[in-house]
Order: structure tokens, then sequence, then C-alpha cells
């Protein structure tokens, strides 16, 4: 009784524009087909670029480990205290706590039509037990999109940017150069590089997600579900490609 209450009390806060957008929201979803997917790729490869508008178009939930964890551990969930546990003592959640917080996320009604999930499984071990995850609810992963790209293209693209600290206002070099060299087009501040986008950190990164990835990778292409994505294509056109693989 306490929880109905307590509901009713919150959504009399909400603003009416709100409630209604979020009803017409559910109303334009409901005729959405059920989607589960996974985004593989490495850093600069566009994920980040493409989940949220693919999320949006066919009314996904976006499942990244990470927030899943934070919000498992300040929800204080039977998982999210045992995750606590863990990551205090500095060790590594293991992968059946991550895979029982996935399954718990995904009681959400925001993932009632699917989701996307982002950043896991990074392992065959992990990618098995989702499955078995999902085979207990009756699911499957539809499609694994895996955003291909070289990695001499990623250099260019990673090594290339510069951000403004203070606003976040991102540039490149190459694809979306400040009117003046090194300077914000807005405040005349000084821009500056992450310590993150050099050539020898992005090796590095990109080593590792090769020798971890590849056999995941591997693992959906047996079982016919990876989609390779021409991930060097401008953002539009990989929408565009995106949006199409989903739709099949």
């Amino acid at each position: 009784m306490a929880t109905s209450s307590a509901a009713s009390v919150d959504l009399e806060d909400i603003q009416t524009v709100d409630l209604m957008s979020e009803l017409l929201r559910r109303m334009k979803c409901a005729s959405k087909p059920d989607k589960r997917l996974v985004f593989i790729g490495p850093p600069g490869s566009g994920k980040g670029t493409q989940s949220p508008v693919i999320k949006d178009e066919f009314c996904l939930c976006h499942l990244s480990t990470g927030d899943m964890l934070r919000a498992a551990v300040a929800a204080k969930s039977p998982l999210g205290v045992k995750a606590k546990e863990a990551m205090d003592k500095g060790e590594l959640v293991s992968d059946d706590l991550v895979v029982g917080i996935m399954d718990e996320a995904m009681n959400r009604p925001k993932c009632q039509k699917g989701f996307i999930l982002d950043g896991f499984p990074r392992t065959v071990t992990q990618a098995e037990k989702l499955d078995e995850m999902l085979n207990r609810r009756g699911a499957q992963i539809d499609k694994v999109l895996n955003f291909a790209i070289d990695d001499s293209v990623l250099e260019e693209r990673i090594t290339g940017r510069w951000i403004h600290p203070s606003s976040g206002r991102s540039y490149h070099t190459k694809f979306a150069p400040p009117k003046v060299p090194g300077v914000d087009d807005l405040t005349g501040e000084p821009l500056i590089q992450r310590k993150d986008d050099n050539a020898d950190v992005l090796r590095s990164r990109l080593d590792a997600f090769h020798k971890q990835t590849q056999p995941v990778i591997d693992y959906y292409a047996k079982k016919g579900n990876l989609v390779n994505i021409p991930a060097e294509k401008a953002p539009e056109e990989v929408t565009k490609v995106v949006k199409k693989v989903v739709s099949t």
C-alpha cells in the first residue's frame, strides 16, 4: 500500500507535459518489434554516437555494465551489495554477478522492447552466460553489430581530437577544425588534448581490444547473428546502415 501511495505522490510531482510526453512515447513504442542487440567495436569506432540514435528509434534501453553496476550499488539491491563488497576489496565483479544485475535491469519498463548492450560481453564466457540468462527468459540476442574499422583510421580520428575543457566542445584537426588552430571558436580559450588521445595509448588499447574481443566476434559469427558495420564512413552514413540492419 505504501509503495502505491509513494508512486502516486511521485506522479503528482511530475509536470503534465512530461507525463503526456512519456505516455505518447510508450504508445508509439508499443508497435515496435522487440530487439536485443550487442554493439562491439574498438574505442573511437562510433558506438557511442550510434547507440542513442538507435535506442530512441527502436525504443530500446542502453545497458552499459558500468552504469548498471553503479545503479545496483546505489539501489542497495542484494546483487548490488555483493558487487560493492567485491569492488571495495579491489576485486573484479564476477561474470555471474554482472549477468544477474543485467537480468534485473531488463525488468525495467524502459527495457520492455529490448536493449543495446555496450561493453558486454567482453569474453566468450560472458557471452555464454548471457545466452544462458536470456534462454531462461525465452529470448536471445537478435543481432551483434561489429563496428569494423582499420586501426590506422582510428589513430587519425583520435589523435586529432581537441577539447575545450570548460564546455566540452570538441574539435578535430582534420574533420572539424577550429577557426583558429588550438583555440575555442566561441571563447577564444585554449584547447587541450586528453591524455588518452595519443598514438601510444591508443595502440595499447587497440591491442588489448583485439586480443580480448576477437574470440567474442568469432563466437557470434559462428552463431550467424554477427553483422559487420563499415564504421569508417561518416556518422550519418553509418546510422543509415545500422538502422537498416536493425530493422531486418
